[in-house]
């Protein structure tokens, strides 16, 4: 099974509202693939805060690992350096669910 990685806003405009919209999408991919949403990591800040250098460090370590990345619709630098760092590594970058999800299949 593929291992795709979940890229989208987090920080702006709400990162719960982000981090639930990564989930949806993780939700909906879930029959073809292992999605890895770095937005969890939400969690792990809410009782642990980290500097957010270090979880852009982990997020791009995560990423490396992965067969493909899914950017959700957004502003954000974070997931836009994630792209530049896929396509950097020659992993797949994926725009559209449908799109992943063929390529997937």
């Amino acid at each position: 099974m593929k291992l795709v990685y979940i890229a989208g806003p987090y920080t702006k405009p709400d990162p719960c509202e982000n981090t639930k919209n990564a989930v949806d999408a993780a939700n909906r991919l879930l029959d073809v693939c292992a999605p890895f949403i770095p937005h969890l990591s939400h969690f792990w800040h809410t009782m642990a805060p980290k500097p957010y250098p270090l979880w852009l460090s982990l997020d791009l370590e995560y990423l490396a690992r992965c067969d493909a990345l899914l950017r959700l619709p957004g502003d954000s630098s974070g997931a836009d350096g994630e792209v530049e760092f896929a396509e950097a590594n020659g992993i797949p970058v994926f725009y559209d669910e449908d799109a992943l999800r063929a390529w997937l299949t």
